[in-house]
């Protein structure tokens, strides 16, 4: 493993996105353990899920003879694009910020924006090996095109994920009320204003980030 970090140059972004999550853990269980408090300790999973669409596109550029197995290629892309939106998903955990709690609201701000980064990382990071593997595919003049097109469906993503409250995993656990939801609101767009004014409002954000 650690010579095909080497090989394709992964190895001291890998170093960095490790020493990220392990300083928002200490944050995390410091606040414990000095409140008492498990307020915040559920950033934890929220960071655990941004994880995997970095795990799965690295996997793909580590053993690029995998992506020769066109099933696994189809199985994999498609869970990355359903746990892609829990990568910059933390950020709005800032809704959670309050004046009130027993730590001091500029430590819990700094605590949320943490994980908040080291999630944006792993999610611009395995959309950046995305852009690589779709070479094989795709002209690269349409590339950009389609990144920014993952960009907007990882922004409708955080909407349902946020104000929704679905999980990726309910595409699996309650599939029919899903697909309910999120058609209603392409179907019916100008009857959710707010589904597509933070969705929008995010891809513009999201762009600014990646671009």
């Amino acid at each position: 493993m650690l010579s095909r970090l080497q090989q394709t140059q992964r190895l001291h972004t890998s170093v960095y996105l490790v020493i990220g999550s392990v300083i928002c853990l200490a944050l995390s269980l410091f606040r414990v353990d000095y409140t008492n408090s498990r307020m915040f300790i559920f950033l934890n999973w929220n960071l655990f899920l941004a994880f995997i669409p970095w795990v799965l596109s690295s996997v793909l550029i580590l053993y690029p003879e995998l992506q020769n197995r066109k099933r696994f290629m189809i199985i994999t892309l498609g869970v990355w694009l359903l746990f892609f939106p829990n990568a910059p998903y933390i950020l709005t955990d800032l809704y959670h910020l309050r004046l009130q709690t027993a730590m001091p609201v500029w430590f819990d701000m700094m605590l949320i924006l943490s994980y908040a980064w080291v999630g944006l990382l792993f999610g611009m990071m395995s959309l950046w090996d995305m852009e690589h593997l779709m070479t094989r595919w795709v002209k690269q003049k349409w590339i950009p095109i389609i990144s920014s097109v993952l960009l907007l469906i990882g922004s409708f993503g955080i909407y349902i994920g946020r104000f929704l409250r679905w999980n990726s995993w309910d595409v699996i656990q309650q599939p029919l009320a899903l697909v309910y939801d999120v058609g209603d609101r392409i179907v019916n767009p100008f009857s959710h204003p707010r589904t597509w004014a933070v969705t929008l409002l995010m891809w513009l954000f999201l762009n600014m980030v990646y671009w």
